[in-house]
């Protein structure tokens, strides 16, 4: 066990006459010593024997005390380690014969006690005091020896087991592993020695390198070897000679050694077998070489098959592109040509009746001119929908309370015979998606489910949160919200159910369908950044599941909408920006009609002087796509013209303008054409007022 130095201070004392011993503990320990009194020498012997003596750091005895028990302090000193030698302090008479007698006591110590002062008596306190303090440096002196000495063999110990461990590590590679000196000398050598050369590690040691590789060899190493002593690594292949073996191709390092100092004191020698690694690279060089010539020749050959393919498969693509194309245009072209027909025959009709002076008839086909133009805004808006282009406005919605404001309207559309069932979400289910457009669907799918099911069933509509499986079919981000349509009808085919979503395809008799119906819901769905998906078999029905985004806003309060006759305005001026010339004298006519003072403008340059003017403007009215400067562009300026500007875009179609939501900004609206005399001046209105108009 260790001690620090500084622990052995203990003063034994043996005084067995008087008050001697009692004296010296006193004065002792006045001076900070801790001092134990031991009534003989026999006591004293057994706090010296062993490890019990490192704690003690002088022996002060008298005269008087050392005869009896002499050979057994005698005894304990000799079992005191080589370090310890205990000073030992005798108070004794002036010089005597029996003094004489005292300093004889030397030659009966142990050899190795040499530390022993005779101090005769009487004698001053400082003396003493003065004499234990040497003797105690000494002794302290001996404990820091011994701690040295203890630090030493521990360190030997800790290199012997550290030299044993790399011995062991080296010993176990096979790899050969030697340090030379500056001399060239070897002065370790692994055991792969051995194994490599047939001749024990320790031969190795002591001998030179020209000594082991013999002259010829050494000369080759030469150069390597002057740079490994310069402090440069050394690496380089060479062939090895192996006794009754086959010559190994190694690769070797010399890597210098620097002492304390930095200087270079050798090298280490890493000597690694790579035979059959350069075999293998060899092999494999040349089967890469095989490969890539057969690995060219097959691609070549698949080019030329994908470039026949790529020709076939364009030739195809186009083929459908024109067949898809056809079918839109000849719908488009078949719905707009009896649109038209309805619109310019009643006209034509109103002209002769103007003519003749017969009045009767204008309101009817005035009546039917608009059913036709409506009909045909209606179908301009489900191809916007289907190609994702409509103008949305999206607002938090409760699902919930979507399906039980249309439940009524649904009944009386599908009739007696379909029962309705709907299944509502527990709590809010709240998505951000178009009011209008997700209850036009809601009403698309109700009417194809009543389609399906002439002879009654059930139509069961859900409110629900969508699925994790139905979000990763989505292959957008969720959360979800699902609505879904299920109803017990005919079902379709595998056929029909691949071409659902396309634009005016129809399983319907001819002139009962547009075709538009699923493929408007389904561009409204994916321009919402949601998600629909349709389940279906022939005669087991069918499930069609409309995903939007689902979030945890609050739901939107809709605002009720203006009918009847448009309100009148208080002779506001209005700003109207419309290149297009028949439509800005159609909203200049309706705006002078309902009392506004309206100015116009053909663009954005037209436009710019009369707002940098101080002319008052309480409303601004522009189109979207204007040539040149936007619609949007305009506004921006004008807002940094006019501030509190009020402005109202009008559109037929712009892609900029899809979301309202990130078009508009605050004080700003939008109408989309075509619109009707009362609800333009319903929301020119709205937007003077800055609140519903009524």
């Amino acid at each position: 066990m260790h001690r620090r130095a500084a622990q052995g201070f203990e003063v034994l004392i043996c005084a067995p006459f008087g008050r001697d011993a009692e004296s010296m503990r006193e004065l002792l320990a006045q001076e900070q010593y801790r001092a134990t009194v031991c009534a003989d020498l026999t006591t004293l012997s057994e706090r010296v024997t062993g490890e019990a003596g490192e704690s003690v750091g002088l022996i002060l005895v008298t005269q008087e005390a050392l005869e009896p028990g002499f050979d057994t302090l005698a005894a304990a000193l000799r079992t005191q380690p080589d370090w310890s030698d205990i000073p030992i302090m005798v108070l004794a008479a002036r010089r005597t014969g029996r003094s004489d007698a005292i300093v004889g006591l030397r030659h009966r110590l142990p050899e190795t006690v040499t530390n022993v002062m005779i101090l005769e008596r009487p004698l001053g306190i400082e003396s003493l005091v003065s004499s234990i303090a040497s003797s105690m440096r000494a002794r302290q002196k001996q404990f820091e020896m011994r701690d040295r000495l203890r630090e030493l063999t521990a360190s030997r110990e800790a290199l012997a087991a550290s030299e044993r461990e790399l011995r062991l590590v080296t010993d176990s590679l096979p790899v050969l592993i030697a340090f030379v000196d500056r001399d060239l000398v070897y002065r370790f050598a692994n055991r792969a020695y051995e194994d490599w050369f047939g001749t024990r590690a320790d031969t190795v040691i002591g001998r030179t390198i020209p000594e082991v590789l013999g002259p010829d060899t050494f000369e080759t190493r030469r150069e390597a070897v002057r740079r490994a002593l310069a402090g440069e690594p050394a690496l380089f292949e060479a062939q090895l000679a192996m006794p009754g073996r086959a010559d190994r191709l190694s690769e070797i390092r010399y890597l210098p050694r620097r002492d304390a100092a930095g200087r270079v004191d050798g090298f280490h020698i890493f000597v690694l077998d790579v035979t059959a690694q350069k075999r293998m690279e060899n092999e494999l060089r040349e089967a890469a070489a095989s490969l890539e010539a057969r690995v060219a020749e097959r691609t070549e050959a698949l080019r030329d098959e994908m470039a026949r393919r790529e020709g076939a498969e364009e030739a195809l693509r186009q083929s459908q592109k024109m067949e898809a194309i056809g079918q839109l245009t000849g719908g488009i072209a078949h719905d707009f040509n009896n649109m038209l027909a309805g619109v310019i025959g009643s006209l034509d009709l109103m002209r002769r009746r103007i003519d003749t002076g017969d009045m009767e008839a204008l309101e009817r086909y005035r009546s039917n001119a608009m059913q036709a133009a409506q009909r045909a805004a209606t179908l301009t808006a489900r191809l916007l929908a289907f190609g994702r282009r409509q103008s949305l406005d999206l607002k938090a919605l409760d699902l919930n309370t979507v399906v039980e404001g249309m439940e009524d309207l649904l009944r009386r559309t599908l009739g007696e015979n379909i029962e309705i069932e709907t299944r509502l979400c527990p709590e809010p289910l709240v998505a951000r998606t178009d009011v209008s457009q997700l209850e036009n669907s809601l009403l698309n799918l109700a009417i194809n489910a009543r389609d399906a099911m002439p002879d009654g069933g059930r139509l069961t509509i859900t409110a629900r949160r969508a699925t994790d499986a139905e979000t990763r079919a989505a292959a957008r981000p969720g959360p979800f919200a699902a609505l879904e349509v299920a109803d017990t009808g005919s079902g379709m085919s595998p056929e029909t159910l691949a071409k659902a979503f396309e634009p005016f395809f129809t399983t319907k008799p001819l002139g009962q369908g547009t075709g538009l119906g699923l493929s408007q819901i389904y561009g409204f769905a994916r321009q919402s950044g949601g998600h629909v998906a349709i389940d279906s078999r022939e005669g087991e029905g069918t499930s069609i599941r409309l995903l939007l985004p689902a979030e945890a806003g609050t739901v939107a309060v809709e605002s009720a909408v203006a009918t009847g006759e448009a309100p009148a305005g208080e002779g506001e001026t209005v700003l109207v920006v419309e290149d297009e010339g028949l439509v800005r004298m159609l909203i200049v006519d309706v705006l002078g009609d309902l009392g506004y003072q309206p100015l116009e403008a053909v663009d954005a340059a037209m436009a710019l002087p009369m707002l940098e003017s101080s002319a008052r403007i309480d409303l601004l009215v522009t189109d979207v796509g204007l040539p040149g400067m936007n619609g949007r562009q305009l506004a921006e300026i004008a807002r940094r013209l006019r501030p509190e500007l009020k402005i109202l875009f009008v559109t037929g179609y712009a892609e900029s303008a899809s979301v309202r939501g990130e078009f508009l900004g605050e004080n700003m609206d939008l109408i989309a054409k075509p619109f009707e005399y009362e609800a333009l001046g319903a929301k020119v209105r709205e937007m003077i007022l800055g609140r519903p108009a009524g």
